[in-house]
C-alpha cells in the first residue's frame, strides 16, 4: 500500500460549531428614520458589521479547514503506517485474538484513536476485532458508502500499483461529537478501520467562533462612537445652518455665518452669507422704493388737501346755488356744475382713504377706545348717511364694547355702502355676542398679509409680535377675563360676490370686472375696513349666504384694550426695526 490516501466518495456530514457574532443584522426597513444623526450612526453601524462579519466569517473558514485538514492529515498517515506495520504480517485468515492484539497495538499510537480489524475465517464468516473489549466502536459506526469503497478493487496501472486505497469521512457521532472515520484494506490480508474523536478540535473552533464574534461587537461598538463623533462634526455646521436660515425667515438679515475649512460644508455656508447678503440687499432697495412710495402717496396726499379744501369750498357755493331757486347756475352748465361737485367729493374722500392707508402702512394708527352701545353706534351711522329706508338693524340695545368709535364708524360704513351699492336692498344688519374662540383675534391679526405689504412687511410683521411675546401676555388675560366676541353681520340681498373674487374683496384697488376700471367708489373702503378690525383685533370675513346675497361678517373683542396694547408694542418693534434697518 504506496498509495497516498484519497478524498471520500461520499462525504458525510459535518460537525457543528458554534458561530458567535454571527447574528444577523438588525431590521431598520420598517423603522422611521426621524433624525439625520440616528440614519448616519445606522449606516455605519451597518456598514461596520457588514465588514466584521465577512472578515470573521472567511477567518473562521479559513482557520477550520486549516485545523482540520492539519489533523486528519496527521491521523491518516499514522493509521496508514500502523496498518501496513501491525495488520500488514496478518495473513488473510487470522483468528479473531491475532486481529485483537494487532488492532490494540495500533490503538496505541500517538494520535489515541480507536481500531476496528476484519478479517475472513476459513469456512467464510467475517471476523471482527476492536482494539479493546470495552470500546464502542463497532462497523455500525462505519458508513456504507466507506465500506463499500474500502473493499472496492481498484485496476493496477503503472500509476496506480496498489488494488486498494485509504478511504476517510467526517460525521456524527450519537452524542454530536464530531469524528473522523478512516478505513483501508490490505491486500490479501485483513481490514482495518479507524474512528477518531475531533472534539478538541471542534473546541479550538468553537473558542476562535466566540473570540471573533466578540472582535465583531467591539468593531460595531466602536463604530457606533466613529459614527456619532463623525454625525456631530458633520450635523452641528448644519445645526448652525438651520438656526441661521431660521433667522434669516424671521426678518433678520443681517444674520452670517462664521466659516471656517475649504469642505463642502464650508462652501455651503459660504453660499449662504452671500445669498443672505444678496437678500439684504434686495430687500433694502425694496423697503427703500416702498418707503419713498409710502411717503409720496403721503406728501401728495397731504399736498393735495391744500388745493383741494380751496376747490371744495367753491364746490360748496355751487352746490348751494344749484340748489337755491333764484336759478343763479346757467341750466346750460348746470350738469357740468354737478359733475365737477360729485368729482371733488369722490377726490376728497379717495385723498382721506389715502392718507388712512398710508397711516396703516406706517404703523401709525392709533385707537382711541370708548364704551359704546353697539346698536346707537349702528343707528347712528346709518342715520348719518341716510341709509335708515334701506337697512333692517337686529340688535339688542344695552350691549357695550370697549372700542374706537370713530374707526368703528367707518368699517360699518364701509361693509353697509358696498352692500346697497353692489348688493340689493334691503340691507339686514344683525349683532350678537359670542364665546371667544381658542386663539385670541388678537394675536391672529398682526399675521394677516394683504395686497400692497411687502414681503419685508411681513417678515417685520411677525418679528414685531416675536418681540411682542412679553406685552401680550396681559393682553391675553384680558382676553380671557372678557372671553366674549362681538359679531355683526351685514348682508344684501343682491346676486351676491363670484366666487373667483372672494378671495380679492379686501384687496386694495381691486376690480372685480376688468372692462369697468371706473366706479364711484376708490377700490380702498373694504382693505381700509379690513385694517381697521385688525388694529381692534379682529377680523372680516366674505361669504355668500345660501339663501342667496353677500355676507359681511365682523369678529371684534368686547375689550379691544388688549390689542391697543399690542398695537403700541408692535408700534415700537416697527421702530426699533426701521432703526436697525437704516431707515
Amino acid at each position: 500500500m504506496t498509495e497516498p490516501h484519497s478524498p471520500d466518495t461520499s462525504p458525510g456530514p459535518e460537525p457543528s460549531a458554534a458561530r458567535g457574532g454571527d447574528a444577523p443584522p438588525p431590521r431598520t426597513r420598517s423603522m422611521r428614520f426621524t433624525s439625520l444623526r440616528l440614519r448616519l450612526v445606522l449606516v455605519f453601524g451597518l456598514v461596520a458589521l457588514t465588514a466584521a462579519v465577512t472578515a470573521s466569517g472567511i477567518a473562521y473558514w479559513l482557520n477550520r479547514e486549516a485545523v482540520l485538514t492539519r489533523a486528519q492529515d496527521a491521523v491518516l498517515h499514522d493509521f496508514k503506517d500502523e496498518l501496513e506495520d501491525r495488520a500488514g504480517v496478518l495473513p488473510a485468515d487470522a483468528s479473531r485474538e491475532e486481529l485483537r492484539q494487532a488492532a490494540e497495538q495500533m490503538s496505541r499510537s500517538s494520535q489515541n484513536f480507536s481500531v476496528l480489524l476484519m478479517s475472513t475465517s476459513p469456512d467464510g464468516q467475517p471476523i471482527t476485532a476492536p482494539s479493546a473489549e470495552l470500546d464502542q466502536f463497532t462497523l455500525a459506526d462505519v458508513p456504507l458508502s466507506l465500506r463499500e469503497a474500502v473493499n472496492r478493487e481498484q485496476k493496477l496501472t503503472a500509476a496506480n500499483p496498489s488494488p486498494y486505497h485509504v478511504y476517510w469521512q467526517r460525521t456524527v457521532d450519537e452524542n454530536d461529537t464530531p469524528c473522523l472515520v478512516a478505513g483501508a484494506r490490505i491486500a490479501d490480508g485483513p481490514t482495518g478501520y479507524m474512528l477518531k474523536s475531533l472534539e478538541p478540535e471542534a473546541k479550538d473552533l468553537n473558542s476562535l467562533a466566540w473570540s471573533l464574534g466578540i472582535a465583531t461587537a467591539l468593531a460595531l461598538v466602536g463604530s457606533a462612537l466613529l459614527a456619532q463623533a463623525a454625525a456631530t462634526t458633520v450635523l452641528r455646521p448644519v445645526h448652525r445652518l438651520g438656526i441661521a436660515a431660521r433667522r434669516l425667515g424671521e426678518g433678520k438679515l443681517d444674520t452670517r455665518l462664521q466659516v471656517s475649512g475649504t469642505d463642502e460644508l464650508a462652501e455651503l455656508s459660504r453660499t449662504f452669507n452671500r445669498t443672505a447678503a444678496a437678500l439684504e440687499h434686495r430687500v433694502a432697495e425694496m423697503t427703500a422704493r416702498d418707503e419713498a412710495s409710502r411717503r409720496f402717496v403721503a406728501d401728495m396726499s397731504h399736498e393735495l388737501r391744500t388745493p383741494l379744501t380751496a376747490i371744495t369750498a367753491v364746490t360748496e357755493v355751487l352746490e348751494e346755488e344749484l340748489d337755491a331757486e333764484t336759478g343763479g347756475i346757467d341750466p346750460m352748465i348746470e350738469p357740468a356744475v354737478r359733475l365737477v361737485v360729485s368729482e371733488t367729493r369722490r377726490l376728497g374722500d379717495l385723498v382721506e382713504n389715502l392718507m388712512e392707508v398710508t397711516r396703516f402702512d406706517a404703523g401709525t394708527a392709533r385707537l382711541v377706545l370708548d364704551d359704546v352701545d353697539i346698536a346707537d353706534q349702528i343707528t347712528a351711522c346709518v342715520d348719518a348717511r341716510a341709509w335708515l329706508d334701506a337697512v333692517e338693524l337686529d340688535a339688542e340695545r344695552g350691549v357695550m364694547a370697549r372700542l374706537d368709535p370713530r374707526r368703528l364708524d367707518v368699517v360699518l360704513a364701509n361693509l353697509i355702502g358696498n352692500a346697497l351699492k353692489h348688493g340689493g336692498s334691503p340691507v339686514r344688519v344683525s349683532v350678537r355676542v359670542e364665546d371667544a374662540p381658542a386663539a385670541p383675534l388678537a394675536q391672529l391679526a398682526p399675521l394677516t398679509p394683504h395686497v400692497g405689504h411687502s414681503a419685508h412687511d411681513v417678515g417685520e410683521r411677525a418679528e414685531q409680535v416675536a418681540d411682542a411675546d412679553a406685552g401680550a401676555e396681559g393682553a391675553e388675560d384680558s382676553s380671557e377675563a372678557a372671553g366674549k366676541v362681538l359679531v355683526i353681520e351685514v348682508r344684501d340681498h343682491g346676486p351676491g360676490i363670484p366666487e373667483e373674487v372672494l378671495p380679492h374683496v379686501f384687496d386694495r384697488f381691486y376690480k372685480a370686472s376688468a372692462s369697468r376700471p371706473r366706479s364711484e367708489g376708490s377700490g380702498l373702503g373694504l382693505s381700509i375696513a379690513l385694517e381697521n378690525a385688525h388694529i381692534h383685533g379682529g377680523e372680516i370675513a366674505a361669504a355668500n349666504s345660501p339663501e342667496g346675497g353677500a355676507v359681511f361678517t365682523l369678529r371684534l373683542p368686547l375689550d379691544a384694550s388688549a390689542a391697543a396694547e399690542q398695537a403700541a408694542v408692535e408700534q415700537q418693534a416697527a421702530a426699533r426695526q426701521r432703526q436697525r434697518s437704516g431707515r
